[in-house]
């Protein structure tokens, strides 16, 4: 079998040193495969997180909110609309009222139906129905001038809408077309994960997925001259002897970053 483990503690590493530990062995074309696993989980999480980050989302919900104050604003115009086409009604009604009342009495008048007091009585009441008609044709003038404001304002706000919608259903198309694409590439991208895993086998996978579960998503990265390609740093002469001594099937971790470090011809040891 060519992956196995050894305890250095039982191999004869002194006790409480820092290589303390349990190695993994593997071979190294094993270890190699972490890199184009590696290479596959880097861009797939990048695919996550260009999906997570999309403008099109943020626009999409400013948006929807936008629209969805817009609706109450609607609603509260067509109440007030409402409100006052019952007062003009009212306002009509009142003046329709005395209209009537006013040409019943100039029938009677013209008919000189009547005594002289009677008939000077309805002529009074003709100049008092005049003078209550002109009010409240006042008011109504002012109660229809309301009414068309509002319903102006509500055609503005419907149309003010029309567009809204508009504008979120391009952003929706634009966000869906945007993460389809995303999601065709991470099926391309992961579409040779699996054989690579079972390539690499279990327990040095088991070893990568702990890593990158704790190291920000990357858990192996090639030793290139003498520098981690996780961290970045530089190792020093003694990490570099350990490294330089050990088997070639022996799973290498940073002492730094503690990700696995995959040698290669560039490694410069």
């Amino acid at each position: 079998m060519d992956v196995r483990r050894r305890c250095e503690r039982c191999a004869g590493g002194p006790r409480g040193s820092r290589y303390r530990r349990c190695v993994l062995k593997a071979d190294p074309s094993r270890q190699w495969r972490l890199l184009d696993l590696q290479a596959i989980d880097t861009r797939l999480d990048q695919i996550r997180h260009a999906k997570a980050t999309l403008p099109q989302i943020p626009a999409v919900e400013a948006a929807r909110r936008e629209l969805g104050a817009l609706e109450t604003e609607i609603v509260n115009a067509r109440t007030a609309a409402g409100d006052v086409q019952r007062e003009l009604t009212k306002s009509d009604q009142d003046v329709q009222l005395v209209r009537d009342r006013a040409a019943r009495n100039q029938a009677r008048l013209d008919a000189g139906q009547g005594s002289a007091k009677d008939l000077q009585a309805l002529q009074h009441e003709l100049t008092s129905l005049a003078r209550r008609q002109a009010e409240l044709e006042e008011v109504e003038l002012e109660v229809m001038e309301r009414s068309e404001a509002l319903t102006a304002r509500v055609s503005e706000l419907e149309a003010r809408r029309g567009e809204l919608v508009s504008r979120v259903e391009s952003l929706e198309s634009e966000r869906d077309a945007a993460l389809a694409k995303l999601d065709a590439e991470a099926g391309t991208v992961g579409a040779g994960r699996a054989d690579i895993v079972a390539g690499v086998g279990e327990e040095l996978i088991a070893l990568y997925e702990k890593i990158r579960a704790s190291s920000g998503g990357m858990a192996a990265a090639e030793l290139r001259h003498r520098r981690c390609g996780g961290c970045r740093l530089e190792l020093g002469n003694v990490d570099l002897s350990r490294i330089r001594n050990a088997p070639e099937d022996e799973v290498v971790r940073c002492e730094e970053c503690r990700r696995i470090m995959i040698r290669t011809g560039e490694s410069g040891l």
